[in-house]
């Protein structure tokens, strides 16, 4: 006979606030977030970490939720779809995907837009991809090449990468550091 799993207390910072839980260790963060807290903008898509659509983001670094132990990020500061709005407005991005027709289901748009928020921090901290020219000279260009390998772990099965890579190119001009 099997014995059952027994259950841990943990807490997880997330959105900016504290969420205690009792949870078995084995429960994704992603099962955390949408089945024990009911914040069900964080997508299971694949439930296999080849779709993009839990992504979210953890102390600013993105990461596929559905991979992801809840019990490893005790202490991490999660944020998720609904925790990028600030005092009730949305995300430049969030705003940017609307005012441009930046997806057409929307099933995959949260992990979108986490993703292109950690993309943004990556490209701004001088991490280049498969297709940076020279990763030597510290000089990115952000281009629409350059945007879609960042983002090629989002996948959009209505097809929108035109609309989601004008989207991302038009919110984050203004961040780019060059």
């Amino acid at each position: 006979m099997l014995a059952e799993p027994s259950a841990t207390q943990i807490t997880l910072c997330i959105n900016g606030s504290a969420h205690a839980l009792r949870i078995e260790p084995r429960v994704s963060l992603l099962d955390a977030l949408r089945e024990y807290l009911d914040l069900t903008g964080t997508k299971k898509g694949c439930n296999q970490g080849a779709c993009g659509a839990c992504t979210v983001l953890v102390n600013g670094d993105r990461i596929l939720s559905c991979l992801a132990l809840a019990v490893q990020y005790q202490g991490a500061d999660i944020t998720t779809i609904e925790g990028l709005a600030a005092n009730e407005a949305l995300h430049p991005l969030q705003v940017a995907f609307v005012e441009h027709d930046g997806f057409q289901c929307g099933y995959c748009t949260p992990g979108q837009i986490c993703s292109a928020v950690g993309m943004i921090r990556e490209f701004n901290d001088g991490l280049p991809s498969a297709v940076t020219n020279d990763v030597t000279s510290g000089i990115m260009d952000f281009s629409d090449e350059e945007i879609k390998e960042r983002m090629s772990g989002n996948l959009c099965r209505c097809g929108a990468y035109v609309g989601i890579c004008a989207t991302i190119r038009d919110a984050f001009a203004s961040e780019v550091k060059r």
